[in-house]
């Protein structure tokens, strides 16, 4: 099974409504949960783990990252209750949302430069982020053409599928 494929079945659970789907074959065992599985369990992010059928190897714990998440959810809340100049002023902005479920980063390696930063102008086909899944790194390339006005998602947190992670200003 390729990456696009596994994609696609990430999507297809996720509009399903299922809960939880389990996939085995000979070379690998896919476990997806989603929002479903933790509608009882608040403040927890649905994850897709995939493992090898080797002993050997052992998946990286998600659970240390989530706090930094939450922040991400708190300020969506907030910026409802604000002012509605605010919204107003978003709302004109397009949004560059996560095609899939993993973890974003906003830079290549942690030596290197970041990929994007407000205020940048990017045009169509140009790399704005990463995101891992099932220890696939996946560049995500801009859509649009326009300048950077805002950066949604943390560096080094989980992501949704459909979450925006930029704003960008397409004038």
């Amino acid at each position: 099974m390729d990456i696009k494929e596994i994609q696609n079945l990430i999507k297809f659970v996720a509009r399903s409504g299922a809960a939880e789907v389990n996939l085995e074959t000979e070379d690998f065992k896919i476990n997806i949960k989603t929002d479903a599985a933790y509608k009882h369990n608040e403040g927890q992010v649905p994850q897709v783990i995939s493992m090898p059928q080797m002993p050997a190897a052992a998946p990286s714990p998600a659970p240390a990252s989530q706090p930094s998440a939450a922040p991400v959810a708190t300020n969506e809340s907030a910026g409802t209750s604000g002012s509605k100049s605010q919204e107003e002023d978003d709302s004109r902005y397009i949004a560059i949302k996560s095609p899939m479920i993993g973890t974003f980063y906003r830079r290549p390696s942690p030596d290197k430069e970041l990929f994007v930063n407000v205020g940048d102008e990017i045009k169509t086909g140009d790399v704005v982020c990463i995101i891992e899944a099932m220890k696939l790194f996946n560049e995500i390339e801009s859509e649009i053409s326009g300048k950077v006005v805002k950066i949604l998602a943390d560096d080094q947190t989980p992501v949704e599928y459909d979450q925006p992670l930029f704003l960008v200003d397409p004038s």
